[in-house]
């Protein structure tokens, strides 16, 4: 059985031949960017973290930790969980990419997603 793929990378980014097929994990379109601009296969708005998580963490760098901890907690309601477990199915069918706005994707709730998918 082949490894999930599963890349990160920020909304704005060209698609690439190694992308697979392309989900945004945000809440909210970003602003500043045009819908016509972006190569997208789907937009799983109910994976995003609640507004209470995203708002404490801010993107600060020492709280991604426990943002992380947090959102893998929220990812265990039942709306969180079955749009999870379709994105599973996505990344089980070949390489996913997951987009964000965040400036740093390294530290963002995509990049936790991709940690998630690839625990299994």
């Amino acid at each position: 059985m082949q490894p999930t793929v599963v890349r990160v990378a920020r909304l704005t980014e060209p698609a690439g031949p190694a992308d697979g097929t392309r989900v945004l994990v945000e809440r909210l379109w970003p602003r500043g960017t045009a819908r016509t601009a972006v190569v997208l296969d789907g937009w799983y708005r109910r994976l995003a973290p609640s507004d209470a998580l995203r708002t404490w963490y801010g993107h600060d760098p020492e709280r991604f930790a426990e943002f992380a901890e947090r959102y893998r907690a929220e990812l265990r309601e039942p709306d969180r969980a079955e749009a999870l477990a379709r994105l599973r199915e996505l990344a089980s069918s070949g390489p996913l990419t997951l987009l964000t706005a965040s400036g740093s994707p390294s530290i963002s709730q995509a990049a936790v997603l991709a940690a998630v998918l690839a625990e299994g």
